[in-house]
């Protein structure tokens, strides 16, 4: 299926079969990309079903010139009708799933992979030593050189798109993982993302680690000896590039369009600003990786899922920002 985007249809007792419906739904009048969903055929046929969307979803081996959507389950055994939020058998699925789309981008099948919500909890619980989505795709693709970058708009427009240094560590954890090389790497992986985006420059803010950028060294040294020095590296290396400056008011200039993107040192100091601003239209991009990987930026939402009140923007943002870097890598 030439132009298709794999999604990995992610756990299914949250929201994620839901969501990645309603945004095929809503996108296949938009353009002629194929779609591959990768998950269990019988969900997906009673879910569809169920919400009235009328998709015409084909089996991948039964697929035609004229398909647009497809369904393939690596597992053998079709998921059980009922299960619990969280379920075991829901997390392993979950996992299979997204490693089978890692490995069809890796083979060049797919144009793109998105992924539907996981819940680390239920995977480890599952048996799995699992830190996130991003981490296991980098190992998976033996890419060491990735990170994560959260993007999405406010409703007047104005984006902010955030490269995270470090992202699921705890946070008394962070001071030690905030090194030069990983400060250097979210710069030169945010300034690729600005160009792979086609925008018209590639300004990037980065965050202090400390309140008020350590006030001098007042409030910790890092500034000063970890961050502001690879700042400087970096704009040696010809990088546009700025900081360390203060995390609570960054994204408030980002917004205003004095940057193109922010690198903050840890997970909620970079995804409190973005959630504030983008919570529905917010999207995970894992830079770094040698396919195209995006997906929506909420969890399973466990305690609305089956009742069909999920909300797809996020999952359509993810499907369009896949097309969109597809298309650019073409």
């Amino acid at each position: 299926m030439p132009g298709t985007i794999g999604i990995s249809l992610g756990d299914v007792t949250g929201i994620g079969p839901e969501v990645t419906l309603k945004a095929i739904a809503a996108e296949l009048a938009v353009d002629d990309s194929n779609y591959l969903i990768i998950g269990d055929p019988g969900v997906v046929q009673r879910l569809n079903d169920k919400l009235g969307l009328q998709l015409a979803v084909t089996a991948l081996d039964d697929r035609t010139d004229a398909t647009r959507i497809c369904v393939t389950n690596p597992l053998a055994d079709p998921m059980p009708r009922h299960l619990v939020d969280g379920s075991p058998a829901a997390a392993r699925a979950a996992v299979a799933w997204l490693q089978d789309g890692a490995e069809r981008c890796l083979r060049q099948e797919l144009e793109a992979l998105v992924t539907a919500p996981v819940n680390k909890e239920a995977i480890v619980r599952a048996g799995h030593a699992f830190i996130g989505q991003t981490e296991f795709l980098s190992q998976l693709a033996g890419a060491d050189r990735t990170a994560m970058m959260l993007l999405g708009h406010d409703e007047r427009h104005r984006w902010l798109r955030v490269a995270l240094v470090t992202t699921h560590v705890p946070l008394k954890q962070v001071p030690s993982y905030v090194t030069p090389a990983k400060i250097l790497l979210a710069i030169e992986l945010a300034t690729q993302a600005c160009r792979d985006l086609g925008l018209p420059r590639a300004r990037i803010a980065v965050c202090g680690l400390n309140p008020h950028a350590g006030e001098g060294g007042q409030m910790g040294d890092e500034e000063q000896t970890i961050i502001g020095p690879t700042v400087l590296n970096a704009l040696r290396k010809n990088f546009d590039v700025i900081g360390p400056l203060s995390g609570d008011t960054v994204f408030h200039h980002a917004l205003r369009g004095e940057f193109d993107a922010v690198v903050a040192m840890y997970h909620d100091q970079g995804l409190a600003p973005l959630k504030a601003v983008a919570f529905d239209t917010g999207i995970n991009w894992t830079l770094g990786l040698p396919f195209i990987r995006t997906s929506p930026d909420h969890g399973t939402a466990y305690d609305i899922a089956g009742q069909g009140i999920a909300n797809p923007s996020s999952m359509i943002a993810a499907l369009r920002l896949a097309k969109q870097l597809a298309r650019t890598r073409h």
